[in-house]
């Protein structure tokens, strides 16, 4: 184990800290934040990639990692740590036909609705967990639209730990009973998830509680990261060509930039996938202003909640890891995203909430447009289960009336 194994890395001003000389923001570039703008100042956290490569060949350095499930490249010592709840490892899927038409090129789906919570976001709270177990911090406090809030809240019951969420008011019934039945403290605010970000940046600067809070905490990039290492292994240690990614404030397509950037550095693979960046025509605030000098926002309006922010806080990072790798990104509307989730499920027996159906719904827009290349591999990122927002389908699907229990009627309805 190497005991000084990271820094931290603005994404902005490049200033370097050590692991105790700072734990959220950049000090020097948080100073002239907004309320009304990403935030400045997001730190990366950087290995000592040199020490690493010495351990092994870079052949053989990968299942050395993959073996000590990959502490060495996480900001944590001691793997006693992490909840004893199974995060990660998640079910790997290949698809060679959709709606009965053999498809040319190669599709899996990463299915992470299969985490204890039943979305991605159980991978950042899983190392925030450890984290804080590990110095000995107790409360961890979290701003969400639901997922992240429930990921915390269930991650944290597993550990003994206090989670207080903060959440919008708005958010789905099913991701607001998950936080109560896992013992949370829930805040219900009045306003957007800007709103609740905000207050628990507040309460966390008044109170002294641990943030989890997406970007605004470095480890959240870490944690989602895992992905990455996992689906190299599942392609038995080939890159894909393409992942398409669910984009709402920007921190998860970085954790799968990041994941790979991690094994560019060690000499583990020698080039980058292209990420494709999938937001809501409704939520669009990254794919918008990527070519701008000046991010303007728009406010969010879109079924897919998980994906529906107005300030992404990660926006920085995520335009910087698009431009440097050759990213490409794109947005598709409401109605793909539902007739992508309806797709979905029929073919695969997959159902995904609409966040995770919209990187399915540009896989699709990729296949119609003949974007994707014969024999080329290609991969969806699916982040959250379609139990979590049964509301959103409803307009799709035809209850059937009762019927009395007599046999005869049946011959109408299944002839």
């Amino acid at each position: 184990m190497i005991q000084d194994k990271f820094i931290y890395r603005c994404t902005d001003c490049g200033t370097e800290y050590e692991p105790d000389g700072v734990r959220y923001l950049c000090s020097k570039c948080a100073e002239n934040n907004s309320d009304k703008l990403p935030p400045k100042g997001v730190l990366k956290v950087i290995y000592d990639y040199f020490n690493l490569k010495s351990f092994a060949k870079s052949n053989l350095l990968f299942e050395h990692l993959k073996e000590d499930n990959y502490i060495d490249l996480l900001p944590v010592f001691d793997s006693v740590n992490f909840p004893k709840l199974k995060v990660g490892n998640t079910p790997f899927y290949k698809q060679t036909e959709l709606n009965g038409k053999k498809l040319a090129f190669h599709l899996y789906l990463k299915d992470d609705s299969q985490n204890p919570t039943y979305s991605f976001k159980d991978r950042a709270s899983y190392l925030v967990s450890a984290y804080a177990k590990e110095n000995g911090i107790n409360t961890i406090v979290a701003a969400s639209t639901g997922n992240a809030g429930s990921s915390l809240a269930g991650i944290c019951a597993s550990q003994g730990q206090k989670a207080i969420i903060m959440i919008p008011e708005a958010a789905p019934l099913a991701k607001l009973t998950q936080i109560l039945m896992y013992g949370a403290k829930i805040v219900p605010v009045k306003g957007t998830y800007d709103d609740a970000f905000d207050l628990s940046i507040a309460a966390t600067e008044k109170y002294g509680w641990y943030n989890r809070n997406t970007a605004f905490n470095p480890l959240t990039v870490e944690g989602k990261k895992t992905v990455s290492f996992e689906i190299y292994n599942q392609l038995n240690q080939i890159v894909p060509d393409r992942i398409f990614v669910p984009v709402g404030d920007g921190v998860i397509i970085s954790g799968v930039y990041k994941g790979f950037e991690d094994l560019l550095e060690l000499g583990i693979i020698d080039k980058m996938p292209v990420i494709v960046a999938v937001q809501s025509e409704g939520s669009d605030n990254i794919v918008r202003n990527m070519t701008n000098d000046e991010f303007n926002l728009k406010p969010s309006h879109t079924i897919a909640d998980s994906i529906s922010v107005d300030i992404p806080r990660n926006f920085y990072m995520a335009k910087q890891f698009l431009k440097k790798y050759n990213g490409e990104y794109l947005t598709v509307s409401d109605n793909d995203i539902i007739n992508a989730s309806d797709e979905l499920s029929k073919n695969t027996g997959l159902f995904a909430e609409p966040a995770a159906a919209a990187a399915f719904a540009g896989m699709i827009h990729y296949g119609n447009n003949n974007m994707l290349s014969d024999s080329s591999h290609n991969v969806v990122l699916l982040t959250g289960s379609g139990l979590k927002d049964l509301k959103s389908v409803q307009n799709i699907i035809n209850m059937p009336k009762a019927v009395e229990p007599d046999i005869n009627l049946l011959n109408h309805l299944v002839n």
